[in-house]
């Protein structure tokens, strides 16, 4: 049989379908990416180098089998390395991530984390919202606060050093990140993208604290973590954000110094609270002035400034850090957020 000169040569391969021929050769031919192969297959993503039916077929292979440590380290150093140019000397202590939004509850995590700011602790908050409907994102509550978000890492930069905290959404850091996550709605699936953002550290600080809701994801975050050379801290967040439920126990997670670790830390409450029947974030000021009481509200802000500061090594115990984040809140600057 023979070929006349007008039939077409085949399309010579696409350097992602490697990527894509691996984690979906079937049950017994597919295996999940090394390190290097994620990093790789990342920053392909990230130089928009693959095809939006490719980026698909990707962001589903990797739903179905769920995302190792390895390969969330090998999509962290690579979304890392977008964004590390731009990024000053500022110094963080504490990288705080909130993608979840809140549902049940007022963020209360977003008082925790403006407490141990005004005690001299560092924090920087990164989040995106609007992703999943009927969440209230921090983004949207900080002006109940008086605080606006930053819209670049230079203006985080600047909050920090006035302020010592700062919230930067994620499509001012890594905006192609960003879109993924938008999908969302277009998939009908969360994709791995959920989960390494948690990881970013934009700033590089020294610690990490993260919330995850589903039990199978906590592991892998601790281990990415620790491939990462990251200390933090993953705990059993509340609706998925980084934030301790007083109501339960909860589990922490823990890295230091490449040593995996992990920590109950008791229930605060003996009865479950009724959640409230509508969130309104202007209770949040409202609280930090003293003009309302709320002993499960406070019992969050403490709690979950406890296992950050045990984690920074403010406190040696769990019984000392819960006490020094009970002075903290004792002693706080009830004037410090004047809107409410």
């Amino acid at each position: 049989m023979t070929f006349s000169h007008h039939e077409q040569t085949p399309l010579p391969e696409h350097p992602f379908a490697d990527i894509i021929r691996i984690l979906g050769k079937g049950k017994k031919g597919s295996r999940p990416l090394t390190q290097e192969e994620a990093y790789r297959a990342m920053r392909m993503i990230l130089a928009d180098e693959v095809l939006p039916v490719q980026l698909g077929a990707f962001l589903m292979l990797m739903r179905v089998k769920e995302e190792t440590p390895e390969e969330l380290a090998g999509f962290v150093t690579a979304a890392r390395e977008s964004f590390a140019p731009h990024i000053g000397q500022t110094q963080v202590d504490l990288d705080w991530s909130s993608y979840a939004g809140k549902r049940r509850h007022l963020p209360w995590f977003l008082l925790s984390a403006l407490l141990l700011a005004e005690n001299g602790i560092r924090v920087l908050m990164h989040g995106s919202e609007g992703h999943t409907a009927g969440r209230l994102y921090t983004a949207n509550v900080l002006p109940y606060l008086g605080l606006q978000p930053a819209n670049s890492l230079q203006e985080a930069q600047q909050q920090l050093e006035k302020r010592r905290f700062s919230y930067l959404s994620l499509e001012h850091f890594c905006p192609k990140l960003n879109e993924i996550i938008e999908l969302r709605p277009i998939l009908g699936l969360r994709s791995p993208v959920h989960t390494l953002v948690r990881l970013l550290n934009p700033f590089n600080a020294a610690y990490s604290i993260q919330g995850i809701f589903h039990p199978s994801y906590r592991p892998v975050h601790q281990q990415a973590s620790a491939l990462l050379q990251q200390d933090s801290a993953v705990l059993k967040g509340e609706g998925g954000e980084t934030e301790r439920n007083p109501d339960v126990d909860c589990l922490v997670q823990s890295v230091h110094n490449g040593e995996l670790s992990d920590e109950n830390w008791s229930a605060l409450f003996t009865h479950r609270h009724v959640k409230a029947e509508q969130l309104d974030p202007e209770q949040l000021a409202l609280l930090w002035q003293g003009k309302i009481e709320d002993d499960f509200a406070v019992a969050t802000i403490i709690g979950t400034a406890a296992v950050a500061l045990k984690l920074l090594g403010k406190a040696d115990s769990q019984s000392q850090a819960q006490q020094l984040a009970s002075d903290y809140w004792l002693n706080r600057d009830v004037a410090a957020f004047s809107i409410g």
